[in-house]
């Protein structure tokens, strides 16, 4: 096992230069502080119902991710700027307490496990996005457009028809789009560094919205299957 994490850290310092390994650094530790603040948000709405009220949640999210968009790094306003991500995660963490809420009274352990089965889906792919060769996955990007725009018909499909068909699809291939914006949202990150952005902060976004996105979907799917085995006992 050691020689095989020291064999990683060699390729790893091997292809990538030390500024966007630096960069890497930052973006991660800040989507460790985004995902921690989501689960603070998550575990508040679940113990005390605070704003319970989706569309107000959603507002704020919306609200602090703007902010921070919406003010350029200049290399003094990190600490605002952060304060920005963490708003917006803890209000996405309150906006999953409801969802959050109907699986534990399915299974309450069906919670952790969706969580440790993203962090290993989410490691696996940043991994694969790491290790490959530059550039190797942006050709994605046309291919995570049509299936957007797949999804966006499925949603629409899903309001006149109420299809579990539809839905089912919607789920699994929203899924897999996910773990594809993992693939390129990391290599998107590295060019970008290349490129000359240092803006690590609005970079770990894209990263804690895919986390996230894998997170909510595994935990419905997860919830299915629950509800499937209990179907078949009865």
């Amino acid at each position: 096992m050691a020689s095989a994490v020291s064999s990683f850290f060699k390729v790893f310092n091997s292809k990538l230069e030390e500024p966007v390994r630096l960069h890497l650094k930052n973006v991660y530790a800040c989507l460790t502080l985004a995902t921690l603040a989501a689960s603070t948000g998550a575990y508040i709405d679940l113990y005390t119902n605070f704003l319970s009220n989706s569309f107000i949640t959603v507002l704020f999210a919306i609200g602090f991710l703007c902010a921070l968009h919406g003010t350029k790094d200049n290399g003094k306003n990190q600490l605002m700027r952060l304060s920005f991500l963490l708003g917006f995660s803890f209000f996405t963490g309150l906006g999953i307490g409801p969802l959050l809420e109907q699986v534990i009274l399915i299974d309450p352990s069906i919670v952790p496990t969706a969580f440790l089965s993203t962090s290993v889906i989410f490691v696996s792919f940043s991994l694969s996005a790491l290790l490959a060769q530059r550039g190797s996955w942006l050709f994605l990007g046309g291919t995570i457009t049509t299936i957007l725009s797949a999804l966006f018909i499925f949603s629409l499909a899903s309001i006149f028809f109420r299809s579990t068909l539809i839905f089912q699809a919607h789920l699994y291939i929203g899924l897999a789009l996910m773990c594809a914006f993992v693939l390129y949202d990391t290599q998107l990150i590295m060019e970008k560094r290349r490129n000359g952005d240092k803006d690590f902060i609005a970079h770990s976004v894209d990263l804690f919205i895919d986390f996230i996105g894998i997170f909510r979907r595994l935990l419905i799917i997860l919830a299915q299957k629950e509800n499937d085995k209990r179907d078949k006992r009865r």
